[in-house]
């Protein structure tokens, strides 16, 4: 599949301050900030009828690590951008690329604190929020998406049928970058935070974007989670609603009351079996609605 070079414009400014670097493997397990693993509800998806594992995606100035899990015949697949936690591509992110492959998608992770460190090796949420996620600017983020996005277009993605989904940290950028690329069909933000301080490196949030949102976004948030309070999720489609452009009035945020964060993470004690399922089947019905 020949090169997309209108990826390559998508950012005005793609240059960054820090040296050329080299991404190390991803790794394997979950991150420690989330142990012990609540064994009896983590899911686990197999390789059966997959291509999965790690490549490296090629980005301005250097060479990024993600995880890649696609059909293993067939071709060109609707593509996943996937954007994880605070906690990078662990277990759980990887597990959730496999199990969109079962869906027939090429789902990509990529690891998008390559720069700053490595937020599987800390021990605390606090500490990778000090060190690596209040160090990564949302331009970079954003840039290196653009390139996942190129990468995938060339190794069996079909580029007229891009999605993204984000958890957590994650979920924020998915919004973000739903306000950002023109191609993207469609989006999947699972608690997200919506309003915040800005600053240089996180300038806009996603109730900043709402009018201007260039694919219809499906946000997932709990009732009971205390970091995205209920009213932050109330302004936030007040703003959707009061948008003119037509793909931000197309977008829909579902709000299961009795769901804490993080509760499709099956790995954690935040999760929950019902409004999980029920989260998944929207994004599956919600992908297909919007032709991803």
């Amino acid at each position: 599949m020949p090169p997309d070079p209108d990826f390559e414009s998508l950012v005005p400014d793609r240059s960054f301050s820090r040296r050329e670097f080299v991404a190390t493997s991803l790794g394997a397990g979950f991150a420690l900030a989330v142990q012990p693993v609540m064994a009896q509800t983590a899911i686990h998806t197999d390789t059966q009828g997959l291509t999965a594992g790690e490549v490296k995606v090629p980005v301005k100035d250097g060479e990024m690590a993600a995880y890649r899990a696609q059909p293993a015949t067939g071709g060109p697949f609707p593509t996943l951008l996937v954007v994880s936690e605070i906690f990078g591509v662990h277990e759980y992110i990887k597990d959730i690329c496999r199990r969109l492959a079962k869906l027939g998608y090429l789902a990509v992770a990529p690891e998008l604190f390559a720069r700053q460190g490595d937020p599987r090796q800390y021990g605390s949420i606090a500490e990778i929020m000090d060190r690596i996620t209040s160090k990564t600017p949302d331009t970079q983020v954003i840039s290196d998406l653009d390139d996942t996005a190129a990468w995938a277009a060339k190794h069996d993605g079909d580029r007229s049928r891009l999605g993204i989904t984000g958890f957590c940290w994650g979920g924020r950028i998915t919004w973000l970058y739903a306000a950002h690329n023109p191609r993207l069909k469609a989006a999947v933000a699972w608690y997200g935070r919506l309003v915040g301080p800005v600053s240089d490196l996180t300038p806009r949030h996603p109730a900043d974007v709402a009018g201007q949102l260039k694919a219809p976004v499906l946000g997932l948030y709990g009732g009971l989670d205390a970091g995205i309070p209920r009213d932050t999720v109330e302004t936030m489609e007040r703003r959707l609603k009061a948008a003119d452009n037509s793909d931000s009035n197309a977008s829909e945020i579902v709000l299961y009351d009795n769901a804490p964060h993080a509760f499709h993470a099956d790995y954690r004690p935040s999760y929950r079996k019902e409004e999980a399922e029920d989260g998944w089947r929207r994004l599956q019905a919600w992908f297909k609605k919007h032709g991803v």
